[in-house]
């Protein structure tokens, strides 16, 4: 009987599974979501199939958990035979009162006719000390500073010297290399000193208002200056679409809460940056009457976007090559 309802169990489990499996996965089915349709597309160059690295801003921002400074540590008195030397006396003093129950017939009337309470009693102490000092001999022994310490010296210096009565753990930490979005920045103004990321987060700003408009518009000649034509052809036969369906993709009270540039890199000689955008907006598509047909006019949608801008190395105009909505 156990055998079947083990066997029934698995059964069920294995179906389960293949029915969750089989299962396919829900998908959004916002049709038009701001710029660009709701996904993703343009070109990053040989970053295409990456990740664009997150604002520290970015509400989907992993948060590394926060860790203190290496500080000195007091080593721990390494043990001495103290516990070795009791554990010895205490062995003798249950051995010999065992013996002399043996041999004179005391001690709670054991070992006449077999173990008494008081021999059980301090044959469990003794197994309760001898158990205690190998687990503690087990536990690893923390590694013990050497006897030097850090004085200052005149001129503002340091130097070491031995100091017995206090032991110090003395850590050196490498200077941080640069980050990869410090060497990119590097690169781009060998060729254009006056790049400066505050100023491209603020003309990559302009951009985006810019295309959001357009896009509104189902439109995108207004915008086209800013656009690859690579970009420029996608989000054009998006607008067409857009009109073909009779449908407009509003965009209301766009609040930008944060604009940010996150990479910048240099490849067959061309200039990339990475802004991401944080921002929310009331996004919400109606047809031509004016009827919602998807979205909300009144529930504002929170989002974050990565726009890729390119170049000609230089000091020359940005463009837009790329948008990621995660």
């Amino acid at each position: 009987m156990k055998r079947q309802l083990a066997a029934t169990t698995i059964v069920l489990v294995l179906a389960t599974t293949a029915g969750v499996l089989s299962t396919p996965l829900v998908t959004s089915d916002t049709a038009w979501a701001r710029a660009g349709g709701g996904s993703s597309g343009g070109s990053r160059g040989s970053r295409g199939f990456s990740t664009p690295s997150s604002s520290p801003t970015s509400p989907s921002r992993p948060t590394a958990p926060a860790t203190s400074p290496t500080s000195p540590t007091s080593p721990m008195p390494q043990r001495s035979g103290w516990g070795a030397g009791l554990m010895g006396g205490l062995g003798g003093l249950v051995l010999g009162g065992l013996i002399g129950s043996m041999l004179f017939g005391g001690m709670g009337q054991g070992f006449g006719g077999g173990f008494g309470l008081l021999e059980i009693a301090l044959l469990g102490l003794l197994a309760y000390f001898a158990f205690s000092l190998l687990r503690r001999r087990r536990e690893p022994q923390p590694a013990m500073a050497g006897g030097y310490g850090m004085s200052s010296v005149p001129g503002g210096g340091q130097s070491w010297s031995p100091d017995r009565g206090a032991s110090s753990v003395a850590t050196f930490e490498p200077p941080a290399g640069p980050t990869d979005l410090q060497v990119g920045i590097d690169h781009i103004r060998q060729m254009d000193a006056a790049f400066d990321p505050a100023r491209m987060a603020a003309t990559a700003s302009d951009v985006f208002f810019k295309v959001q408009a357009a896009w509104m518009a189902r439109d995108m000649g207004s915008a086209r200056d800013s656009l690859t034509s690579e970009m420029n052809d996608r989000m054009q036969a998006q607008c067409a679409e857009l009109r073909a369906q009779r449908r407009i993709n509003r965009l209301e009270n766009i609040a930008v809460r944060s604009t940010e540039v996150t990479e910048a890199w240099q490849e067959q000689g061309k200039d990339f940056v990475t802004v991401a955008f944080v921002a929310s907006v009331l996004d919400y598509t109606t047809d031509e009457s004016g009827q919602v047909v998807d979205g909300s006019r009144t529930e504002p949608v929170r989002f974050e976007e990565y726009w890729t801008f390119v170049r000609p190395v230089g000091p020359n105009a940005w463009r837009l090559s790329a948008i990621q909505q995660p």
